[in-house]
């Protein structure tokens, strides 16, 4: 069974950095395709950051320059820095995967940016 729990979150300050982690088991992270997804307060859960099967990294618009996601195979996990915080990161982080035709997500993580 596919498990991603992520960790990391908290409160930073604008223009700070943070770094987001997703724990995952029960799949080829070598192979696999994963996501992180943001959701503000109020707002829809809207995709940030991705990293295709055996493909390069993409970013959405709003975050491309200050955030880098990361693969790590050694620990089975796939890391979410961010830098340049700004307040509009606000919200709840989340991790995805599709593996085997089915979606999985992580409980999410609170970001918290103060001015």
């Amino acid at each position: 069974q596919v498990r991603l729990v992520e960790s990391g979150g908290g409160s930073g300050q604008a223009g700070g950095s943070l770094r987001l982690s997703c724990a995952t088991s029960g799949l080829n992270l070598k192979i696999a395709a994963m996501a992180w997804y943001r959701q503000p307060p109020g707002k829809q859960r809207e995709l940030v950051a991705n990293l295709t099967s055996g493909g390069g990294p993409n970013y959405s618009d709003p975050v491309k320059g200050r955030f880098t996601i990361y693969r790590d195979w050694k620990w089975n996990k796939v890391d979410l820095q961010i830098d340049s915080l700004k307040p509009e990161d606000t919200g709840v982080y989340y991790c995805h995967t599709r593996w085997r035709s089915r979606d999985f997500w992580g409980p999410g993580t609170l970001v918290t940016v103060s001015e």
